[in-house]
């Protein structure tokens, strides 16, 4: 007779053993990061690089904007850094809205939130208004004078037809240059209340050349996709003759940098770490293996220490003067 109760004892272990081995519930912290992640990817928070690229121009204008012998606005230096985010995600967004029907037919898109339906275009709307929300309302609306304002507006076109340019031209790295380096423009604007042609211009015009060096270089990884959807870029526009284009594109950068500086009267600290970015650059454009991906990648990534090397050209240059 007591087979049966020994049974029961043991059923009721198991039934123990189970509910112990059970995983514990989620938390809302848990779920809200797993919900988050899909927009974080959207706005390629995983990959900073862009962050850098488009904040290194702001940096520069702002620090030669600097009086000589001081130290650049710190403030400003910081609010531009922040705010490179949220707009760098806001282009992303826009780029992934429109060239969601592209991207699902590359091999190293098609797993992005909008092109793998993770995230619905509604739902990339709203994100954008976020964004947008965050970078334009409480950064260039509330902090920086009227004029900056003005230009920050301009820009806005600018970074949303970018995606388009790609249907339409060989050229939209120039395109992309063109938006990209809005920061050298804005950067000196928040400081000045006003633009120095001779010393911006020549920033800017090496900014676009800058980007057609290091987007030219990524858009070889996608070149064989590119070809098949007839979709345009530098990098088929060039084909074999690309490490030509792209070192004269590198000298053009060089020489509007050291005009700008020049001009704007910085101290002979500037030239050599100015000779130290030149060599970064060169040694991306002699060493970069057009064929491989991976290599293109880690060249593009590469620019982010030609940025910091200008700007600490600048940095140096404007104190000693």
């Amino acid at each position: 007779m007591s087979a049966p109760s020994q049974s029961t004892e043991e059923d009721k272990k198991t039934e123990d053993d189970k509910k112990d081995s059970s995983p514990p519930p989620v938390s809302f912290v848990e779920r809200s990061l797993e919900a988050a992640r899909p927009y974080a990817m959207l706005a390629r928070l995983e990959k900073p690089i862009g962050s850098w690229l488009l904040a290194w121009p702001c940096m520069w204008s702002i620090t030669m904007a600097a009086m000589p012998g001081a130290l650049p606005d710190l403030k400003m230096l910081a609010l531009f850094g922040c705010l490179c985010i949220p707009m760098r995600g806001a282009a992303c967004t826009v780029n992934g809205l429109i060239d969601r029907d592209i991207d699902k037919k590359v091999e190293r898109t098609k797993n992005r939130p909008l092109a793998s339906g993770v995230v619905t275009p509604t739902q990339g709307l709203c994100f954008l208004g976020f964004q947008l929300l965050l970078g334009l309302g409480l950064g260039f609306l509330l902090q920086l004078n009227n004029f900056s304002r003005v230009l920050g507006l301009v820009w806005l076109p600018l970074v949303s037809s970018y995606p388009l340019m790609k249907r339409l031209t060989f050229w939209p790295q120039a395109y992309l240059g063109l938006s990209f380096n809005w920061g050298a423009l804005l950067g000196w604007a928040a400081i000045k209340d006003s633009l120095e042609p001779t010393v911006i211009l020549p920033m800017y015009i090496a900014g676009i050349c800058w980007t057609l060096v290091y987007d030219t270089i990524y858009a070889h990884q996608d070149k064989k996709d590119d070809l098949k959807l007839g979709v345009k870029s530098t990098a088929i526009r060039f084909g074999d003759s690309t490490k030509h284009w792209i070192s004269a594109f590198g000298t053009a950068t060089i020489g509007g940098l050291a005009l700008s500086g020049y001009n704007a009267g910085l101290a002979w600290p500037y030239y050599p770490f100015l000779t130290a970015a030149a060599a970064q650059l060169a040694w991306q454009i002699s060493t970069v293996d057009l064929t491989d991906c991976a290599d293109c990648n880690r060249k593009f990534v590469s620019n982010k220490w030609f940025g910091a090397l200008v700007f600490s050209a600048i940095f140096f240059g404007r104190l000693a003067s």
